[in-house]
């Protein structure tokens, strides 16, 4: 009985032993396979627990000014971002997280738990320096701090259309920002990092992409200049109680945009103030009709057409003559005048003559060579091509009206281009918003004799006399061209909505520099280009030839003066 027994008792044994080694087996087979067949799963599932993949931001290129000063600045800002589980697991007191971050409570714990499932949130972005101090000396579970750039325009409104502005994740969304984005865009980088339970970095294990910043932008823009155009027009536009205004200022020579600026405007630095009806450049976007300001170019036609002369007579007398079944005006009967003096009175009638004696087809090649109808080039967002339509749908009224600016639309950058042609004997260089320093590529658009005397026929106009005479500066001798436009509505013009428009060169002698404002419907008894717009052209020649250093001409003598400027046009009359 006892042998059968102990036979039993080895025989569990045995078995017990041989289970025992079959577990070992299995065991140490499992580990081999673990070592062997699945080890770079296990490595990256540990790693998972405490390496993660950080985003290293890239720095996006600065903005300056011509003379290399900063119109837009990325700085280094903190932003605040949640674990939600970790945050959530630590019941925090939701009054005092949402005081912090300038929330509402109980839309922050919904917010934090609807994204429960995730391992990230924004929680608000490009915090000041001092609520980041606050919550890293809180040390709050769950919460954390994420270095990003923000971008600063220290030119604040007074560049705004210009710079334009970036979004919280420092992409360009106007202007030039959005223009040159990919240009000013960086590349971020990446680093692996060790991160403890609570998910601070303790340690940089590799550097995976080192990030490559953005490049900076150097614009044509004088900041200078570009300050006193913005206080000019702004002080304009509030004194006569205007809906809006524009500035443009280029270098003759290099087609170089040297300031624009628009009314009303805006703080790209306070997203409270971005208001998108402001966003838009208006000297870019926004086309008129450009009114007397075009006649210059009307005389440039009939000059090289072989068919006048600056001292060929006009008679425009009685002041007004039929088109057709259309009337067309002058404020009163001028008389005979010259074809300068058409210029310096602003003659309509004188204009429409002149006009209606070319044929159809060489003026509009002339005023087609100038870039009507054509966007003016300058990569701008949204610029404006205006509208000027081929001759052959001309009637004679329209051939007419076209002498003084109107049957075609223009934006205060086109207008500005046409003047800069004129004051660059003829040759019309490529529009740049980036400063140049080399060579300037550009073309004839007229004869450069021609062009020089519509230039000397345009000093006429602001001296005594002439209707420009408030766009005079002292030292300088200035050329151009006064427009007082009548807004077209539904079924006709407006008969108290009025555009006033300078567009002018100086010096004279040499042109510089070519600046068109425009202030659009001014309110009160002073509407007129020569009372409106006129002084804001000379308040900014005044500075911007002394800052370009460009030496006074005033010495030469100008166009006799034949009579003051008139304060008021006759009930009916066209204005200029």
């Amino acid at each position: 009985m006892s042998e059968v027994h102990d036979i039993q008792f080895r025989g569990r044994r045995l078995l017990v032993l041989a289970m025992m080694a079959v577990l070992a087996g299995a065991l140490l087979w499992r580990a081999v396979d673990l070592q062997l067949s699945h080890q770079g799963f296990l490595q990256r599932q540990g790693a998972a627990r405490y390496l993660r993949s950080v985003k290293i931001p890239a720095h996006r290129g600065m903005i300056l000014d011509r003379n290399g000063e900063p119109l837009a600045i990325s700085t280094p800002v903190d932003s605040v971002w949640a674990h939600p589980r970790e945050l959530l697991a630590s019941t925090p007191d939701w009054q005092v997280l949402a005081r912090l971050l300038d929330r509402e409570p109980k839309r922050l714990q919904r917010l934090v738990k609807s994204r429960q499932q995730r391992e990230f949130i924004y929680l608000k972005r490009h915090v000041e320096p001092a609520l980041a101090s606050k919550l890293k000396k809180l040390r709050l579970p769950g919460i954390y701090l994420q270095r990003e750039y923000r971008r600063y325009y220290p030119a604040t409104e007074g560049a705004a259309h210009v710079v334009g502005f970036t979004n919280v994740d420092d992409q360009g969304q106007e202007g030039l920002e959005l223009a040159f984005d990919e240009w000013l865009r960086g590349v971020d980088g990446s680093k692996q990092v060790i991160r403890d339970r609570l998910g601070r970095a303790v340690e940089e294990v590799a550097r995976i992409a080192a990030p490559r910043p953005g490049r900076d932008l150097v614009l044509s823009i004088d900041l200078r200049i570009q300050s006193l155009a913005y206080r000019a027009l702004k002080t304009a536009v509030q004194r006569h109680g205007a809906r809006a205004g524009s500035l443009v200022l280029l270098d003759v020579h290099s087609g170089e945009v040297l300031a624009m600026v628009n009314q009303p405007s805006y703080n790209p630095n306070n997203g409270a103030e971005r208001v998108s009806a402001h966003f838009r450049n208006r000297a870019v976007t926004d086309v008129f009709e450009p009114g007397s300001t075009l006649k210059p170019l009307t005389i440039l036609s009939a000059l090289e057409s072989g068919l006048y002369r600056p001292e060929t007579v006009i008679d425009t007398a009685p002041g007004y003559f039929m088109v057709g079944r259309y009337t067309v005006k002058d404020h009163r009967n001028y008389g005979p005048l010259s074809v300068a003096e058409v210029v310096k009175k602003s003659s309509n009638v004188g204009a429409s003559r002149i006009a209606l004696h070319i044929p159809a087809e060489q003026l509009w090649q002339s005023f087609a060579r100038m870039g009507l109808g054509e966007v003016p080039g300058s990569a701008f967002p949204g610029e404006a091509a205006g509208r000027f339509s081929h001759y052959s749908s001309w009637g004679e009224i329209e051939q007419a009206t076209l002498a003084f600016g109107y049957g075609l639309s223009v934006s205060t950058l086109q207008l500005a281009r046409i003047y800069v042609a004129i004051g660059n004997g003829g040759a019309l260089p490529e529009l740049s918003f980036q400063r140049r320093d080399g060579a300037v590529s550009s073309r004839s658009v007229a004869t450069p004799a021609v062009a020089r005397q519509v230039v000397k026929i345009l000093e006429g106009v602001v001296a005594p006399g002439g209707t420009g005479g408030r766009a005079k500066v002292a030292g300088y001798r200035i050329a151009g061209k006064t427009g007082t436009v009548r807004k077209s509505t539904a079924g006709g013009y407006a008969d108290n909505r009025y555009l006033a428009i300078f567009a002018g060169l100086a010096p004279a002698s040499r042109p510089r520099v070519a600046a068109v404002v425009t202030i659009d419907e001014p309110a009160g008894d002073e509407y007129y280009g020569g009372q409106v717009a006129a002084p804001v052209f000379a308040e900014l020649m005044a500075g911007a030839l002394r800052l370009l250093g460009v030496a006074p001409d005033e010495q030469a003598t100008v166009l006799a003066s034949n009579g003051p400027l008139p304060a008021s046009a006759p009930a009916g009359a066209s204005v200029h």
